[in-house]
């Protein structure tokens, strides 16, 4: 049932991936796909390394929505629907960093 509860931080990384995929930042794209493999070792290090990421994750999202918001005033098109979009998955990848606050997760991953 744990896998269920840590469907988030899958869906985080198969996003993340793919927005560095299209960057061509194939070093990144390497850690997106590997992170989530460090779930498979149940210690508050590997926990922990996940939480990171994702807010790291989160944090790109940030620096991304305001690049392609200042490219697209500049250009005069609209950005509102961008802002929806990606602010949605800023929260989605912020948000799946805390799912080790799930009881079952707390004691898998002894935290």
């Amino acid at each position: 049932m744990n896998v269920l509860k840590l469907t988030p931080i899958y869906i985080s990384a198969i996003i993340m991936t793919a927005h560095f995929f299209r960057l061509e930042q194939y070093f990144i794209v390497i850690i997106c796909i590997c992170f989530p493999f460090l779930l498979f070792f149940k210690t508050k290090l590997a926990a922990r390394l996940i939480q990171i990421i994702l807010l790291l994750g989160a944090i790109e999202w940030i620096r991304t929505i305001i690049i392609i918001v200042n490219e697209r005033i500049t250009n005069g098109e609209p950005c509102l629907r961008l802002v929806i979009i990606l602010g949605i998955v800023t929260l989605f990848t912020g948000f799946s960093s805390f799912i080790f606050k799930i009881k079952s997760l707390k004691e898998r991953y002894k935290l």
